[in-house]
């Protein structure tokens, strides 16, 4: 039979995200097949340039304001960004902590 798996997150390691200086990455689970839940770090003024995935995306803001697409979104905005439609560019106000599920692969990151 299964068993519950639990994660403290106070003793994970936070990953340096190469491609943006200033983003941390905390990994939480595999949900799908290549799929991603995971918790995001930025700091003030990083930007992660406008950008697309091959599948869908769901992102909670924990902490902290970030503007993507044009808009403003404080601790506690949830968006939605299906698969294969413009992402970003998402912009760290000031510090900021997202959660993000990612239903599928991260596929090719192409700036635009």
């Amino acid at each position: 039979m299964p068993e519950q798996t639990f994660i403290n997150i106070n003793t994970q390691q936070w990953l340096e995200v190469e491609h943006f200086p200033g983003t941390q990455i905390l990994p939480l689970a595999e949900p799908v097949a290549e799929g991603y839940i995971h918790r995001l770090r930025m700091l003030p003024g990083t930007v992660i340039p406008i950008h697309f995935h091959p599948c869908d995306e769901y992102v909670y803001v924990l902490d902290g304001t970030i503007e993507t697409g044009g808009r403003e979104c404080k601790k506690g905005t949830f968006w939605f960004t299906p698969a294969k439609t413009k992402n970003g560019p998402h912009k760290a106000i000031t510090s900021v902590e997202l959660l993000t599920i990612r239903l599928g692969a991260m596929g090719t990151f192409e700036e635009c």
